[in-house]
């Protein structure tokens, strides 16, 4: 049973099956939440219909189970909170903290890709096809992540003011996420580098929410020899339920120091209950990015 207050999560899309590259941050969320005696859930972020995989979500769920990662809690789907989400953007609208938008992408290419504020006193009406942004100032914002150290940004020099809801109408990431981590008492979050960037976007959020940001860990991107990330989109070959002990081991020889080799036939509840015991995650490369060093 848990011991703390601490509540970590790891929130898949379902626009493809689980590669290596997921279940490392899957593992390093489970083992962080288990070693501080906390929660760990899981979280089905389906928000972008066009990307979603018929049956990736439900093959998402059997293959954590295969692989020993079993979730605290009821599984929460970003699809069923939509107006909650809207609660917030209506709120905002009216508060005169976002606003609607009509420019292209191929305008905000021009200019470096920094929205330069264009619409913020336009005035436009709520049309379909009119994105909505959220006003950022010139606050410098800054986190200690527990990995990357210190991370800072200006949002209106990195992106300007961004999006909440696409053009097309679907809520964007930045938003559902940050809604979301607060209504689950997320305290910890453990996921990969490639959202670290993003971060400051999600701090400026919790600001106007004016809610606590919870605790950081962005884990390096495992790379494949060409220097690519693995990823759904480049067709990572998806997590095999068969092959967990030996794929599950492999994980744990990148996430943990020197994992006994009695634990490479042993069962996965039993590799993942020694790694939650022995880890020290302050003993990863403080990168964004390494070459796997298990691949031969």
């Amino acid at each position: 049973m848990p011991t703390s207050h601490y509540v970590g999560r790891f929130a898949p899309t379902p626009s493809g099956y689980l590669h290596f590259g997921s279940l490392l941050a899957a593992v390093a969320s489970y083992l962080d939440a288990h070693h501080h005696g906390g929660r760990w859930l899981v979280r089905i972020e389906d928000l972008d219909t066009p990307r979603n995989l018929a049956g990736a979500s439900e093959h998402i769920l059997r293959t954590l189970q295969a692989y020993g990662l079993e979730w605290d809690g009821e599984i929460i789907r970003q699809s069923n909170r939509l107006d909650r989400y809207q609660h917030i953007i209506d709120q905002w609208l009216d508060d005169g903290l976002a606003y609607y938008c009509d420019c292209s992408r191929r305008e905000i290419i021009a200019q470096d890709g920094i929205y330069p504020g264009t619409c913020r006193q336009r005035k436009l009406p709520a049309t379909p096809d009119h994105a909505i942004r959220v006003r950022v100032e010139q606050t410098p914002l800054g986190f200690e992540d527990r990995l990357q150290g210190l991370i800072q940004q200006n949002l209106t020099r990195t992106c300007g003011d961004f999006i909440i809801r696409r053009r097309d109408g679907i809520i964007a990431y930045q938003l559902a996420v940050v809604i979301d981590d607060i209504d689950q008492g997320i305290t910890d979050i453990v996921r990969g580098a490639d959202l670290l960037d993003s971060t400051p976007r999600q701090l400026w959020l919790y600001h106007l929410l004016q809610q606590p940001a919870p605790r950081y860990f962005h884990v390096p991107l495992i790379m494949r020899p060409d220097g690519e990330k693995l990823s759904k989109r480049l067709g990572s070959a998806p997590l095999e339920a068969d092959q967990a002990i030996a794929t599950l081991y492999r994980a744990l020889c990148i996430l943990t120091p020197d994992p006994p080799a009695t634990l490479r036939t042993a069962p996965v509840s039993q590799q993942l209950e020694w790694a939650a015991a022995h880890w020290q995650p302050q003993r990863l490369p403080a990168i964004r990015q390494i070459l796997d060093p298990t691949e031969e």
